[in-house]
């Protein structure tokens, strides 16, 4: 059995359910409390070779007074006053060292919710403006579709690089398959891909997987070429950062430059097919979910990459758990998970960040423990 990182509700509805929190699991800050939701059974991910998947300071200018003053003597030679220069601000000093770590899961457009989730763990300010400091904070990626404003979440995390690195700190981000489908949309739109399962387009499976117009419309060449060059894994105090929970990184390279420089070159090269070929193999899933294989894929990569432990978004906690929900007869939905924080599984080597917001769950933002 795996490990679980949520309680589950009893009752034939909403209203019925009694929640628990879930209890942190060891070693990572446990997340602020949440009010227990209802899930509701989330849009297919889908594309057709898939079925099982279940955003100088001015000084006030003053008039002296004018002093009566008898005029100086003809021998003093008069002295005429310099004006001070205004003062300047002064630099904030950087704090030293290396910061906390923090990781967020799919975003999916939910702007609203990823403020208040950064705010509840002190990352920026009631302006929405970096506020912590030298910390660190990874995006695993998914910052669009299915939710109403992709590109206000693009732009919000694009803004937070650079006044974290003002701060001495950090905010990066990975690249996900729907950042893949929303570049492959925007380039290539309805010319025909080989899917392996018949005729496609980048344009149709991102309608089918949730693409906003909104963000089509307000997509501009800056937004592309930032998610252009998004690494695919990365590597922080023995976390390896992955989007997937897939082996499919394993066909890109051997090492963590080599696979960034494989997605990079192959997004350069500006072929369909290449590209289709990208986004079908990082929107596999469920590779750490089995008992007995799950473990081994994980450590296949760890043995590859470095790093004690994977964090990936991608596959929502109650899928990965198999408890999606169901309705019964009265069309109540009864078993709902709620999912309070990451989950934990694969014997401790995997830890699952997709907390479903698409699916009114709730957007992670997790402060990881530091390195040993």
């Amino acid at each position: 059995m795996v490990e679980g990182s949520m309680t589950q509700g009893a009752g034939q509805g909403p209203a019925a359910r009694t929640t628990a929190a879930m209890p942190p699991f060891p070693g990572y800050a446990a997340p602020p409390p949440m009010p227990a939701y209802a899930h509701s059974a989330p849009p297919g991910e889908v594309a057709p070779e898939y079925p099982d998947y279940p955003e100088g300071y001015t000084p006030t200018a003053r008039d002296l007074p004018v002093l009566n003053r008898p005029a100086p003597p003809q021998d003093v030679p008069t002295v005429e006053l310099t004006p001070l220069a205004a003062p300047q601000p002064q630099p904030q000093p950087v704090p030293a060292g290396r910061g906390p770590l923090y990781v967020v899961g799919d975003v999916h457009g939910y702007l609203d919710e990823l403020h208040e989730a950064l705010a509840a763990q002190g990352l920026i300010d009631e302006q929405g403006h970096w506020a912590a400091g030298n910390a660190r904070l990874w995006f695993l990626g998914d910052f669009t579709d299915r939710g109403p404003d992709g590109v206000g979440v693009i732009d919000l995390v694009m803004r937070l690089s650079a006044e974290a690195a003002a701060a001495g700190g950090y905010c990066k981000a990975l690249m996900g398959n729907h950042e893949l489908l929303l570049i492959g949309a925007k380039r290539f739109a309805d010319t025909p891909v080989n899917s392996g399962a018949g005729t496609a387009s980048f344009q149709a499976a991102w309608l089918l997987n949730g693409g906003q117009r909104t963000d089509m419309e307000r997509l501009e060449d800056h937004h592309l070429q930032w998610m252009s060059r998004l690494d695919a894994i990365a590597e922080e105090d023995g976390h390896l950062l992955v989007h997937s929970d897939t082996t499919a990184y394993l066909e890109y390279g051997d090492s963590i430059e080599a696979v960034n420089d494989a997605v990079t070159e192959a997004l350069q090269r500006n072929d369909p097919d290449e590209c289709w070929e990208l986004f079908r193999k990082f929107t596999k899933r469920f590779a750490f979910r089995d008992e007995d294989a799950g473990p081994l894929a994980v450590r296949e990569l760890l043995q590859a990459y470095g790093g004690h432990r994977i964090v990936h978004g991608h596959s929502p906690i109650p899928y990965l758990l198999g408890e999606v929900g169901t309705e019964d007869a009265d069309g109540e939905e009864s078993g709902t998970p709620l999912v309070d924080g990451p989950h934990l599984y694969a014997d401790g080597l995997a830890l699952a960040m997709d907390g479903g917001v698409t699916m009114a769950g709730k957007l992670l933002v997790v402060q990881l423990p530091a390195a040993d």
